[in-house]
């Protein structure tokens, strides 16, 4: 699959081993940009250390639940997806700062969205950070509804949980915005 529908296009696909430097550099590149002015430092570090190292980042490779966007031999963009209890959720979407607003991020969604589908799920789950509503809007651009809050706690920002209906039908909200299932843990 390519991003922009054209010949030299970023081009969409399952990561490999030979994938791991870019897939670390563009959580690292793009957790600075993003986060930092949000949370702070000391969230970014935390979060650098707890999912962008190789340890982190291989399973996801292993198992081929993470894609990668190749523009010409460079990761420029990745998505890694997974299950949680009988959910399937997208845990990383980042595009590199100067490749945001070309679709990218929208290519590789469409991807998980496809796999996913492909593997039975109805519906797909994804997370962010309060303040970051730049991944807001883009989730919900794309069909995502709020699904539920979970408190940051010891000063950290909120996780505000999506949902994406998969089966072609509304996933069914009540009326306090919150998806009727036991609520999870934190990750």
């Amino acid at each position: 699959m390519s991003a922009g529908g054209n010949e030299g296009a970023v081009v969409i696909r399952t990561a490999t081993g030979d994938d791991l430097d870019g897939i670390v550099r563009v959580g690292h590149e793009t957790w600075r940009a993003t986060y930092e002015p949000i949370a702070g430092p000391e969230y970014v570090q935390m979060g650098l250390a707890k999912w962008w190292t190789a340890d982190a980042v291989i399973p996801g490779i292993r198992v081929g639940r993470t894609l990668v966007a190749d523009d010409g031999g460079t990761v420029v963009g990745m998505a890694s997806y997974g299950s949680q209890d009988d959910e399937l959720v997208l845990w990383k979407l980042y595009i590199l700062p100067d490749h945001q607003g070309r679709g990218i991020g929208r290519s590789l969604l469409d991807e998980v969205v496809a796999r996913a589908s492909q593997l039975g799920h109805a519906e797909l789950h994804v997370s962010y950070i309060e303040g970051n509503d730049q991944a807001g809007r883009f989730y919900e651009r794309n069909g995502f509804r709020q699904a539920h809050r979970e408190a940051g706690g010891s000063g950290l920002p909120d996780e505000i949980w999506l949902v994406k209906d998969l089966s072609g039908g509304d996933v069914a909200l009540p009326a306090d915005g919150a998806v009727a299932r036991e609520e999870r843990g934190t990750r």
